[in-house]
């Protein structure tokens, strides 16, 4: 086959699942679900145990954010959580057996909302009282795990977003988001050598920039452990394992960082976090499912993350 067949080939596959503009860049598309369970008066989803559901992929960063807030407030017996794996041959999530009549999670989004032709996407935070969605934006979700269910966390006293430290929780939220968890699909996901070298630079450019202002300090915005933090740890969880290599993300790992490692060590080894983080299905859901970026699908045996373990 020639290099022109397979390079067409290749960007027929890319578009599938990573949409881009004229330049190549990875565009990501917006989450569209996105009500709030809130501690108010006729709030049509309020908080309770026992009502709500996460849909979660063991691989998915976004979907890993609200397994760790989960755990770290306490919640694993308030809110339930159903794992779905990605399937290459249907082309999205699916359940290991059916759940509300559902094999995949394109069904269960179309049984929240008949009619509907989005992308179905995790985490999903799901209300079994009125068979619906409440929201798909991780980010969104999160804020509600940390807020919203102090009644019947085991950890209330527990604030991951304290309104003295918004404002640079947010700012941090922002770069970080732009030029880490959604910059290494940049890298990834890039369809030409300008986007990808644009996105690789700010992506260690900004990972540069954290491992200086961790020098000073345990956490991104002190001695605390923030939604920052947690927001950022899902894909440094990842990135030796599977962006260092599969999304060419390859000027340094996260274990050349002195101050970033021992941060993702201490992030790791907090609570309840370690439960959450599932290497086998991280490894075989990039490398096994994502055949553009690795057509033989031959998932790698490392790395070695035993450090991660390691006391301080």
């Amino acid at each position: 086959m020639g290099k022109f067949v397979w390079t067409t080939l290749w960007q027929i596959m890319m578009s599938k699942i990573a949409p881009r503009n004229q330049s190549g860049e990875y565009i990501r598309p917006n989450s569209e679900l996105r009500n709030w369970v809130k501690s108010e008066e006729n709030s049509p989803y309020p908080p309770a145990s026992g009502r709500y559901t996460l849909y979660v992929g063991m691989g998915c960063p976004w979907a890993h954010r609200t397994l760790v807030v989960r755990a770290l407030k306490g919640l694993e017996s308030v809110i339930d959580v159903s794992v779905v794996s990605p399937s290459a041959e249907s082309g999205g999530w699916v359940f290991d057996s059916p759940e509300l009549g559902c094999s995949t999670l394109a069904e269960l989004y179309a049984l929240a909302q008949p009619g509907y032709n989005g992308r179905s996407t995790v985490p999903v935070l799901w209300d079994k009282q009125t068979k619906t969605i409440v929201n798909n934006e991780s980010a969104e979700i999160i804020v509600m795990l940390n807020s919203e269910f102090n009644e019947f966390a085991a950890n209330p006293t527990l604030n991951l977003y304290p309104q003295e430290l918004k404002e640079q929780i947010d700012q941090w939220n922002e770069k970080i988001y732009t030029y880490v968890n959604n910059g290494v699909y940049r890298c990834g996901f890039a369809q030409t050598q300008t986007a990808y070298n644009q996105a690789c630079e700010q992506l260690f450019t900004t990972l540069d920039e954290i491992e200086a202002a961790l020098a000073n300090s345990q956490y991104l915005c002190g001695n605390q452990v923030t939604l920052a933090d947690v927001r950022l740890f899902t894909t440094l969880f990842r990135f030796d394992i599977v962006y260092y290599g599969l999304f060419k993300c390859n000027l340094r790992r996260i274990q050349d960082y002195p101050h970033l490692s021992i941060y993702l060590r201490n992030l790791y080894q907090l609570p309840g976090v370690a439960d959450t983080c599932d290497l086998e299905s991280v490894k075989r859901d990039y490398y096994g499912n994502l055949f553009p970026l690795n057509p033989g699908g031959i998932i790698p045996l490392g790395p070695d993350i035993s450090y991660l373990q390691v006391k301080n």
